[in-house]
């Protein structure tokens, strides 16, 4: 007996072969090849990143061998500067002193005030005045350096007097407040340039942290004023902990600012060659105010010295950016 096959059609393409269903291997492999392509742009743009630092190491190196093989002195503890001389002479005790040095007195003078507006203007103030602050703080990091500098020579300094010879009297016994010539100060110091350093740099500090505190989560606020904390409370549990990071890093960028300001430190500083722990005194000059004020007279053996008083600031900064990422990473496996 045989059998016949027949199709029933049902109305309107009720009755028609379902579509086959769509693959669902073909989207995740786009998006695989997307991640693909991602991975190798940023993989590419690390090692570009990786590659000029290098670049710049070798030119560095490359360019200071001659002057660094005729120097008579010890490049790393000599405190004079004499590469133009008939015996080449040159150290960078004294330039990596006060460059240190006037950039820790900028960092600890402006973090906390930085991080004190970032507070205020997030959580304190209100709206139209966190506005008009936060428009006023970020015209500060559009100001010139060289406007910080004719601030600091002109204005500044002159009117520094009666807080060094305050400091003096109070905190002389701490050595590095103490004031020893008789005459009154010029404030052409490293205290000074600390000052002129920390203005410059408060305004990035205090912009990175204001919009790293702007990224706290709404529920670790509100979970903090629910268990009763005040607003300071609040702030020390849940906004500062998630924001440590951001201010480390924020902290290490003007750091790096401080580090490598040329101008506003030339104007103010004096070309002195000198180690002098008592920073209310005549200061004396920076890696980067050197390389700006010796440049334009230097021959071949001082060119060397001066790019080799570069590399030494490139592995200052390197230094202490890996620190920081150091301190960072050790601060994310604490939490």
């Amino acid at each position: 007996m045989s059998t016949t096959e027949t199709s029933v059609v049902a109305p309107d393409g009720a009755g028609a072969p379902a579509s086959p269903p769509t693959d669902p291997s073909r989207h995740t492999s786009k998006v695989r090849a997307g991640d693909r392509v991602f991975r190798g742009l940023s993989a590419g743009s690390g090692t570009v990143v990786l590659i000029m630092m290098a670049a710049i190491a070798f030119f560095l190196i490359y360019r200071a061998i001659d002057a660094l093989s005729a120097n008579q002195a010890n490049f790393l503890t000599y405190d004079a500067w004499q590469p133009d001389a008939e015996t080449p002479m040159f150290g960078i005790a004294a330039l990596a002193f006060h460059t240190l040095i006037t950039s820790i007195i900028a960092m600890i003078l402006a973090v906390p005030i930085a991080v004190g507006i970032a507070l205020f203007i997030s959580f304190y103030a209100p709206r139209r005045v966190a506005t008009t602050l936060a428009y006023l703080v970020d015209i500060l990091a559009a100001v010139p350096s060289i406007v910080y500098g004719l601030w600091g020579v002109f204005f500044l300094a002159p009117n520094m007097s009666g807080l060094v010879m305050w400091l003096d009297k109070y905190l002389g016994w701490t050595v590095i407040f103490d004031y020893r010539p008789e005459n009154m100060p010029n404030n052409r110091s490293d205290f000074t340039a600390g000052v002129v350093l920390a203005i410059m740099i408060l305004p990035i500090v205090a912009a990175l942290a204001r919009e790293v505190f702007r990224q706290v989560p709404r529920t670790n606020i509100e979970a903090a004023y629910a268990l009763g904390a005040t607003r300071w409370e609040m702030i020390k549990m849940a906004v500062l902990p998630f924001g440590r990071p951001g201010i480390v890093s924020a902290s290490i960028l003007g750091l790096g600012r401080a580090l490598g300001e040329t101008m506003a430190v030339a104007y103010i500083l004096s070309a002195a060659y000198n180690i002098n722990w008592h920073i209310t005194e005549s200061g004396g000059i920076t890696f980067a105010s050197n390389i700006a004020l010796k440049y334009g007279e230097a021959d071949t053996i001082g060119t060397g010295a001066l790019i080799a008083s570069g590399m030494v600031l490139f592995m200052i900064t390197l230094i202490v950016n890996s620190l920081a990422q150091a301190i960072l990473r050790r601060g994310m496996v604490k939490h």
